[in-house]
């Protein structure tokens, strides 16, 4: 399985990045840069999953965060991880979440989703403890 992620810079410049199934045939890495580009979608815009994305228009609107729609995502994306947790960020403006997902092999995956507006950079980090593999890659879909 691959899926395609975007790595910024310093400057705030990307490039797009394939990220693949390791070597074990594991893909958590797979799944955790999917992850992190539905939650950059606005609801209903994939082609493919229309319950997909979070209702990003409707909530700078009304300035209630979209909690209920992350963790729908996070119920939706569970069963691919050995551990999903998706937790917002307190007293920010904007809503910005941590993710830690345990991989399979054992190695936990974090990744911050520091802006939800379409078209801009995820800032993200992420790191691996354990064994195994724990390629990641952060995406940002919608451009």
């Amino acid at each position: 399985m691959r899926t395609y992620g975007r790595i910024y810079d310093e400057l705030g410049n990307y490039r797009w990045v394939q990220i693949n199934t390791d070597a074990n045939g594991f893909e958590d890495s797979v799944m955790l840069t999917t992850l992190c580009q539905v939650l950059q979608l606005n609801l209903g815009e994939s082609p493919f999953f229309a319950n997909y994305g979070i209702p990003q228009y409707q909530t700078v609107i009304t300035q209630v965060y979209p909690d209920y729609y992350v963790m729908q995502t996070q119920q939706q994306f569970a069963s691919l991880f050995a551990s999903l947790t998706i937790t917002r960020i307190p007293n920010v403006d904007s809503p910005q979440y941590n993710i830690r997902a345990v991989s399979h092999s054992g190695a936990i995956l974090d990744a911050s989703l520091s802006n939800s507006v379409p078209g801009q950079p995820i800032s993200g980090t992420s790191t691996t403890e354990g064994y195994g593999s724990g390629g990641y890659g952060l995406g940002g879909y919608g451009e």
